[in-house]
């Protein structure tokens, strides 16, 4: 492989990943000249490469739109495919000709800060206060290296310098959450079937996936949206005499919702506008309004309860032991909810997806899946559905000593307006902390980051940055256990997109009248 040691390339901004969030950022720094380093050769990222033929969007179409570029169908109810999804991202950026600022199969491997030394160390608590929180501008503060090129004969290395890198490479993918710690000898390499990991499966053409799951006993490991679809595929690919079913392996239960309706009433009435996020607690909420949110917490359990009944009432739960033991809010405030595919129990009732609840360690035998009370599964393919390792994207690129920063026990990256790390000087992350639409956050977060390197406001003092971030996350925190997992916004999202407004410095009661503004759900469609 080739290195380049010529003088880096310099430009103002640098933006590594072209998925969602990258597509977001590059439309709103556009005037900058942006490049962006793909490191596969097409933009979507996750919705390109970790999806199945049955991967359909969580939320409605209207719920997830850039505010500039609306759906052509936008209410249509159904929930649109990946590949419809794919289509609308390539939509946004040929109508923005956003592909010129893209520089695909460019792999960033290593970041080096080159900046003010002073501002790059991680200042002692006693010096936090009072040190301002602005960007160095004018000069580069970060080389980044990038391996160019998909053939490994010609791949080269060239380094750039930037005054400012935007992180968009997401949580998801690459890097496979896959169990570990197995008894000696009880490990996969004891199975006698296939194991892989979902991400894997998602590289499977349609054909080859049909192949890998037709009449073969799978197992699933997990209960999250990539497991459940993993299990409906696996059940239509085993419709017949032939069959066989497909067990889910179920550790931790959580809420799964059939539709955007509850009772017959649109989801978006029970948490999704001004009043609903009302009766959630939320950062900065100053005594008048916590003195409210506790006086109304009973109509907010009640909320939940009420969407409860519903699913327990329209979902067979009980009768497959999938009712989850804690409230419906706290999958909300965490992000954790799925939406299940149609027919889902459908296939179970007529036994095509069975299910497996386990409170402790299972292993493998060469015939499938041993758990702890004595019983086993028999299977011929084992599929985890566990999820990603996202920060060890970062964990590849970062120097210390920021990588401790951001790489660490605790899941919840401390990012300032879910975008800047107080400690870390001319870097954003975009896609780290979460909401039930991510491209709405993403979008608002990349205006907010625009306005802020145009000079419209000022950041506040890492000390100030701190607290803020220290208050969120504890916001979290009393609202769900799940607070690690998932680092999301969702019960106080409003509230979030109202203090980016007033920090670039427009009005945050974008409704009509005050009924509307109490009453109606908000969307992107809202900031266009």
């Amino acid at each position: 492989m080739e290195s380049d040691k010529s003088s880096p390339v310099k430009s103002k901004i640098g933006i590594i990943g072209a998925g969602i969030s990258g597509i977001a950022a590059v439309k709103e720094l556009a005037k900058h000249n942006p490049i962006v380093f793909e490191a596969t050769g097409s933009i979507g990222g996750v919705w390109k490469h970790c999806t199945f033929a049955s991967t359909r969007l969580q939320t409605p179409r209207c719920d997830f739109e850039f505010s500039d570029y609306p759906w052509s169908n936008r209410d249509d109810p159904s929930f649109p495919t990946h590949l419809e999804v794919l289509d609308y991202l390539h939509g946004y950026v040929a109508r923005f000709d956003l592909l010129k600022y893209v520089m695909f199969d460019s792999k960033v491997v290593e970041l080096r800060y080159v900046g003010d030394r002073e501002a790059g160390r991680i200042p002692p608590e006693e010096k936090i206060s009072g040190e301002h929180g602005s960007m160095m501008k004018g000069h580069p503060v970060w080389e980044v290296a990038v391996e160019h090129g998909r053939d490994d004969s010609l791949k080269r290395i060239q380094w750039y310098a930037f005054e400012v890198v935007v992180v968009c490479v997401g949580k998801y993918g690459d890097f496979p959450r896959i169990p570990q710690a197995f008894p000696q000898n009880k490990g996969p390499e004891v199975f006698r079937g296939t194991v892989m990991h979902s991400m894997h499966y998602s590289k499977l053409n349609q054909d080859d996936a049909e192949m890998l799951l037709r009449g073969k006993k799978v197992v699933v490991v997990g209960y999250k949206k990539t497991a459940i679809d993993l299990a409906m595929e696996c059940a239509k690919a085993n419709q017949g005499q032939d069959g066989q079913p497909c067990t889910l392996v179920v550790r931790t239960v959580h809420w799964t919702v059939p539709s955007y309706k509850v009772w017959g009433l649109p989801f978006y009435m029970f948490y999704s506008t001004r009043f609903s996020q009302f009766l959630h607690e939320r950062p900065e909420q100053g005594l008048l309004g916590s003195f409210l949110r506790h006086l109304l917490s009973p109509l907010r359990g009640g909320i939940s309860k009420f969407v409860e009944s519903y699913l327990l009432w329209k979902l067979p739960l009980e009768k497959y032991g999938l009712k989850p033991d804690h409230p419906f809010e706290e999958d909300y405030a965490s992000c954790q909810m799925a939406i299940l595919p149609e027919d889902f129990f459908s296939e179970a009732d007529k036994g095509n997806i069975q299910f497996k609840r386990v409170t402790s360690k299972w292993c493998f035998w060469e015939g499938g899946l041993e758990f702890m009370d004595g019983t086993r599964i028999e299977a011929d393919v084992v599929i985890f559905a566990t999820g990603y390792e996202g920060k060890r994207k970062l964990d590849f690129i970062m120097p210390e000593p920021f990588r401790s920063l951001v790489v660490g026990s605790n899941s919840v990256m401390p990012l300032y307006r879910g975008t800047v790390h107080p400690l870390i000087p001319n870097m954003a992350f975009l896609g780290y902390v979460e909401s039930v639409s991510n491209l709405h956050t993403s979008e608002m977060r990349s205006k907010w980051l625009a306005s802020l390197l145009d000079d419209g406001f000022e950041l506040p003092s890492r000390e100030e940055m701190v607290r803020a971030v220290n208050e969120e996350t504890e916001v979290m925190k009393r609202t769900t256990r799940y607070y690690k997992k998932k680092p999301c916004i969702s019960t106080f999202s409003i509230n979030h997109t109202d203090d980016i407004c007033r920090d670039i410095g427009i009005n945050p009661w974008r409704k009509k009248g005050w009924l509307q503004e109490a009453f109606s759900p908000y969307s992107s469609h809202d900031y266009s």
